[in-house]
This record gives structure tokens, sequence and C-alpha cells, in this order.
């Protein structure tokens, strides 16, 4: 063999060795960026028959603080896997936590995703007792019609990242700024010097 014929019979070799692991670079029907993203910090379980899956509370801004007294608003995603209709009736919690409020029974028809809380949140923790600043567990009790009651921990997401175009919760206040140095200041000896 030639230098030239051996130094592409290499370069050959190589590219179909790396071949299968370029192939799993195409973005192809089945490419991760072709699936929907979803939070991993929201919440997702399947209980007597209700998938359940993107479930959060929405605290306040990074870096900010849900006051006691303010609300938190639920949001959450819910699939009715049983036979026939169901409806979330209502929210248990803590009385030391606040009040809870289901403005109106959310109907599950049978295997039909519902979202809860878009475009108008409808079920809240009223009154918090104490503030909240994103990261805690919160437990509750989802309450429905037929499927009973299903007890969970979900958690308080801060209104960043993918958050942010979500509506700020009842009562909030806005994220502190931060606070701009003074920017460094010339003396007049230094305009002298070189005169």
């Amino acid at each position: 063999m030639t230098r030239n014929i051996r130094h592409r019979a290499i370069v050959a070799a190589a590219f179909l060795a790396a071949a299968p692991a370029l192939a799993g670079c195409g973005a192809g029907s089945d490419a991760i960026t072709n699936k929907p993203y979803s939070p991993t910090e929201a919440l997702a379980v399947k209980e007597k028959g209700i998938d359940i899956s993107q479930a959060f509370f929405l605290g306040p801004d990074s870096g900010a603080t849900l006051p006691a007294g303010a609300a938190t608003p639920l949001y959450l995603s819910l699939v009715n896997t049983n036979p026939g209709s169901d409806q979330l009736v209502g929210l248990g919690v803590d009385p030391a936590l606040g009040t809870a409020k289901v403005s109106a029974p959310v109907t599950l028809p049978q295997n039909q995703r519902v979202s809860v809380g878009k475009p108008t949140p409808t079920v809240l923790v009223e009154g918090l007792k104490k503030p909240l600043r994103g990261g805690e567990g919160l437990k509750v009790q989802l309450q429905f019609a037929n499927a009973g009651i299903v007890q969970l921990t979900i958690p308080v997401i801060t209104r960043s990242r993918e958050f942010t175009a979500y509506p700020q919760p009842p009562g909030a206040s806005a994220a502190p700024t931060p606070a701009l140095s003074p920017s460094p200041t010339t003396t007049g000896d230094e305009h002298s010097a070189g005169h």
C-alpha cells in the first residue's frame, strides 16, 4: 500500500467508526428538541385513576418573598382515566398555612387533559399565614367528586425562567432591583497630570 492509500483507508475507517455516534446528533422526528418541554420542578403522579402532572404553586419572583396575607395559585394538569367523568371539587390545606379556595368545580371528562390555573387561576391558597420564598413543599388534599381525596406535597416554584410568563400571585411584591454601584469618578489631579 502506498502512503496516500493507507492514509485514506485510516480516514475512511475513522469516519465509519464515528458514523453511529454522529447519527444520534441528527434532529429526526424523535429528537428531544421536537418534544414539548416540561419543567422538572413540578410534581407528576398518578393516583386513584387521575394523572396529575405539572403541579406547582406559583411563588414570588426570584429573590422576592410572597408575604403573609398574600395568595398562591395552584397550576396543574389533570387526566381522568377512570370510567365516566369526574370533578375537582375542593382543596384541603392545613389552617396553619392559609385558606383554600376553589372558585368553581373543574370538570374532568374521561381521558381528556384539563389544565387548571390557565388562563385564570381558579384554585388558590389565600391569606397565607407565613411568607413563601419558593422551594417549599405545601401539603394539600385534592378532593375529587368520584375519585375521592388525593394527598400530595406540591412544590412552590419561583416566578423565574419559564415561569415568568405567569401572572404574579395576588399580593406579591416585585423582586428587589439590584443596587447600582457608584461609578468611579475622576479627580481634578488626573486631568491636570498630563498638561
